[in-house]
């Protein structure tokens, strides 16, 4: 699962946990706060109290990453269209029969516990020691896997990419001198309706070029971001994090380019809306298709699941282990053992380049000197054996090449593809807001 793609819903529980640990618990008998409806979406309402609850995580959130903080005002308006737009999706993955079943769930809150290195009852207690209900933070994630999915399957695997562009990729500036260069960016997005009108562009510009404005004078733009941005990375700032230039959208990676660190560009227009960037760093300018390490290697894989548990499984590779020390064929006890679609080969792998691989995977085998085996290690797919064969250094192919070009020119459409896409649902969608404007 991609977790952008869990986006930052583990951090936000997180932070809400020191955030209800810290605040002062509502005792026996005490009457709860008055609730109302602060915006109808669809057939659908949200609360002020769900409100509420979503600002208190942001906040706390906003102050562990040290960002100064918005008015408590603004900041409640932004988070009511973060939750209207995570509404709207949420609408149309039910209506379109898109689910995520208990199992599904099950494992991925396994997966989360054990990236906190905790059992799922350990996480449990955790998370309820900190004021969090289980029961919420469950139904929590899984709407952030549906969250995921939605966007993967209205905008990801839509997304086409032609031979000729790889062609003129390849041949163009992005695999020339600087392409190495990251640079780390951030942006504050006011998005447009889908069917604007002259008026209303009008007023959303005039309201990028006071923040621009703003920004140029010295307010800090982290805070400006989790004011204002319409971009779902606004609470972190607005920062896309450290991009080569190929993975940048166009009007991105022009503007960044005339820019040195902590310089801000004009006001640009897109077809989501307009944007306000900020160069925060920018470093290496090696070339883009440096030569690379491979490794040349094989595994023997067993899967945890329903019959086999994470001990057996431990168990079953250990005893394979000490098989191989004295000396039984890797190959052999892959083609016997092996529960993927690499048994027939032996568990060969062939050559492996960097980000192949999961990172527990790789790690792993990277610690390992040709002709050594490694100890039962644990991934997302079960428990491995894994043997270094060889080791070499050379440019990479053609083919990778391509494989490479292809998967930037996807990056590079995927973010505004995702946001032209949440502009119509959310325009499509009837939404009443019912909170003051601050």
């Amino acid at each position: 699962m991609k977790l952008m793609m869990l986006r930052t819903l583990i951090l936000y529980f997180f932070c809400a946990g020191l955030a209800l640990a810290q605040s002062p618990r509502r005792l026996a008998g005490e009457p709860l706060p008055a609730d109302r409806i602060v915006a109808v979406v669809n057939d659908d309402v949200i609360t002020l109290h769900e409100l509420r609850t979503r600002l208190d995580i942001a906040l706390s959130q906003l102050k562990r990453q040290g960002t100064p903080l918005p008015p408590r005002n603004v900041l409640e308006h932004q988070m009511l269209e973060r939750l209207v737009t995570d509404k709207v999706q949420l609408q149309f993955a039910r209506e379109t029969g898109l689910r995520v079943d208990d199992a599904q769930l099950e494992k991925a809150l396994q997966r989360i516990a054990a990236n906190n290195k905790m059992s799922l009852s350990q996480f449990r207690e955790a998370l309820q020691k900190d004021g969090i209900p289980f029961a919420k933070f469950r139904e929590d994630i899984r709407d952030e896997i549906i969250l995921s999915r939605v966007r993967e399957r209205e905008v990801e695997n839509k997304i086409s990419i032609s031979e000729g562009e790889i062609d003129n990729y390849l041949s163009g500036e992005s695999t020339k001198g600087g392409a190495g260069e990251e640079y780390e960016v951030a942006h504050i997005l006011f998005r447009a309706p889908e069917s604007a009108s002259p008026e209303q562009l009008q007023k959303l510009k005039a309201k990028a070029d006071d923040v621009f404005e703003r920004v140029k004078k010295g307010e800090d733009f982290a805070q400006l971001a989790a004011a204002y941005s319409d971009a779902p990375d606004g609470l972190n700032g607005g920062n896309l994090g450290p991009r080569t230039l190929d993975r940048l959208p166009g009007s991105f990676a022009d503007a960044v380019t005339k820019l040195q660190a902590g310089e801000v560009a004009p006001v640009l227009r897109s077809s989501n809306g307009f944007h306000i960037i900020k160069l925060l760093t920018k470093r290496g300018g090696a070339s883009a298709m440096p030569a690379v390490q491979q490794t040349h290697v094989r595994h023997i894989l067993i899967k945890v699941n329903e019959l086999v548990s994470e001990s057996d499984a431990k168990h079953k590779l250990a005893g394979l282990y000490e098989r191989i020390k004295n000396g039984a064929s890797f190959a052999e006890l892959a083609r016997l053992f092996s529960q993927d679609g690499s048994a027939s080969k032996g568990g060969d792998l062939g050559w492996i380049y960097p980000g192949d691989t999961v990172p527990d995977f790789e790690r792993a085998m990277n610690a390992l000197k040709p002709g050594e085996v490694s100890q039962p290690i644990q991934s997302p797919f079960g428990f491995h054996l894994i043997e270094v064969l060889e080791r070499r250094v050379q440019d990479v192919s053609a083919d990778r090449q391509r494989a490479v070009a292809r998967q930037a020119l996807r990056e590079r459409k995927m973010d505004e593809a995702y946001q032209d896409w949440l502009r119509q649902a959310r325009d499509r969608a009837y939404v009443e807001i019912r909170l003051e404007e601050p």
